[in-house]
């Protein structure tokens, strides 16, 4: 039986421990037939370990979305693998300290300038480093969390969302030529290594989304995440871009 990304290449960024929603990703793109490439933000050793709990090798290529040297040659250390990206995880997150946690009010632009550069612009930049390798029919998918309200201690972060929301439309729009799809999938709260950076209180905010969200909400199963992530990384939603699709027990239509 064929697998949903046979022959397909998918690059994941974002692996940072078995409990990342990247890692799921990886590991149920490779059950459904894809070869996967790692990339690695400041430890390749690290991410190279974690690697080999996947189904398959992975290969590891170093990559701060930051750092234009490293996107410079991007494409290039993807050649050594591959000779087309048909797929492409944005997972990257990050906002300094000052910027969370009610410190929507006092954080410095030089730390929220960071937050969007990391979590939203990089999501431009990572198409634009890949883009000589993305084949005809490949597939973007970036991790957001709802952008359209407030939540607590999220602060910065939700703007950057926000920002990458945006993002992700005017990339569907422009890469729309080139055959290229962009979408995004919003998760509901999952226990990850980014959500344990963001204030306390975070197992009760999860009890209250499972008992808010219609279809109830499981924060230690990503395995949801992931299969919406491989879905849209496949040749089965061809006309389908610029979307933001939600998995997150139902939890963004219900009302207060």
């Amino acid at each position: 039986m064929s697998g949903l990304l046979d022959g397909r290449t998918v690059v994941v960024t974002g692996v940072l421990s078995e409990a990342s929603i990247a890692f799921a990703v990886a590991r149920l793109a490779q059950r459904e037939g894809a070869r996967v490439i790692l990339t690695a933000y400041g430890r390749p050793t690290l991410v190279a370990r974690i690697a080999r709990r996947l189904p398959q090798d992975a290969p590891v290529v170093p990559l701060d979305v930051t750092d234009e040297s490293q996107l410079a040659s991007l494409a290039e250390e993807l050649s050594a693998h591959t000779d087309r990206v048909d797929g492409l995880l944005h997972s990257v997150a990050r906002a300094p300290a000052s910027c969370l946690d009610g410190g929507f009010l006092t954080a410095p632009w030089a730390d929220v300038a960071s937050a969007v550069h990391t979590s939203a612009y990089s999501l431009q930049a990572l198409a634009r480093a890949t883009r000589p390798l993305l084949s005809p029919g490949a597939s973007m998918v970036g991790l957001d969390f709802d952008a359209s309200r407030t939540w607590s201690g999220y602060d910065w972060m939700g703007v950057a969302k926000a920002a990458l929301e945006a993002t992700g439309r005017y990339l569907a729009r422009d890469l729309g030529p080139a055959s290229v799809r962009v979408n995004l999938v919003a998760a509901g709260p999952l226990r990850t290594t980014a959500a344990r950076a963001i204030g306390e209180g975070g197992e009760a905010f999860e009890a209250d989304w499972a008992r808010t969200a219609p279809l109830g909400w499981d924060a230690t199963d990503a395995e949801p995440v992931a299969r919406a992530c491989v879905a849209l990384m496949s040749d089965w939603f061809p006309a389908t871009t610029g979307e933001i699709v939600h998995v997150d027990g139902g939890h963004h239509m219900v009302g207060a």
